[in-house]
């Protein structure tokens, strides 16, 4: 949350003359104060980080990184998705994100989050989403050169280019629906499409493991085999092979 200070014209102010842990940010030269948040802000700022973070796609996301695309421009979203900055790299982040999440509480200064989403959308950013903690639970999702649109429970946020999955409504507000979310990300990661994929995997190799021991501690067929394991004959024909038996069924 910020609160704005008189504006009268551009300010004397620089991004370089701010440091790391100052509680402020800059527009137009002109300083916004940013307070601290409350519990019920610091919560769900946390949950839709982790969910952008693991997305499959992204390589870098920060909480509360201070960007500067100009020297009397610096802005802080609660959660920002953006390209890796180059090794070494210290200071401000010189570009826009490419996705800003803003968490909208009690307190909120309107006029000054419509400024924030403006600068953004200005210096390049191609997606804000205002996360409503007032009132009915929402999404305000803001582009450039596009009407302004409000997501509820039961619909999903699509950032293309940005994100690979959709990210639920619901998620952004409830720590339960964001870590299924997370475990899914997770999971994709490192090569599965979901936990069904890893439960599926555990099954076939546990199939696997029964039919092999099966063509060698007994004289069934291939078709019986299949029958007890639940695989196709085929397979357990290919296991034949691997194991050096006889690819042919044997009689039992």
């Amino acid at each position: 949350m910020t609160h704005p200070q008189s504006r009268p014209g551009h300010g004397p102010f620089r991004a370089d003359q701010l440091q790391d842990g100052d509680r402020y940010e800059l527009t137009d030269g002109h300083p916004r104060y940013c307070a601290p948040a409350r519990a019920d802000h610091a919560g769900p700022n946390a949950t839709g980080a982790a969910i952008v973070d693991s997305d499959p796609d992204v390589q870098w996301t920060g909480v509360d990184a201070g960007f500067s695309p100009d020297p009397g421009t610096l802005r802080a979203p609660d959660v920002s998705v953006a390209s890796p900055p180059a090794d070494g790299q210290g200071g401000w982040l010189p570009d826009a994100p490419l996705l800003a999440l803003e968490y909208a509480g009690r307190g909120q200064n309107e006029s000054d989050l419509r400024s924030k989403i403006a600068e953004l959308l200005g210096h390049g950013t191609r997606l804000v989403w205002v996360v409503r903690l007032v009132g009915p639970r929402r999404v305000e999702v803001h582009a450039p050169g596009q009407p302004m649109q409000t997501l509820g429970v039961g619909e999903e946020l699509k950032a293309p280019g940005i994100l690979r999955n959709p990210v639920p409504v619901a998620a952004l507000f409830d720590r339960a629906a964001a870590q299924e979310i997370v475990l899914r990300n997770l999971l994709q990661r490192r090569g599965y499409a979901d936990l069904d994929a890893i439960r599926e995997e555990g099954r076939t190799e546990t199939q696997r493991q029964t039919a092999l021991n099966l063509l060698r501690l007994t004289g069934l067929d291939d078709l019986a085999i299949a029958a007890a394991t639940g695989l196709d004959a085929e397979s357990v024909a290919a296991l034949r092979r691997e194991s050096g038996g006889d690819a042919g069924p044997r009689p039992g």
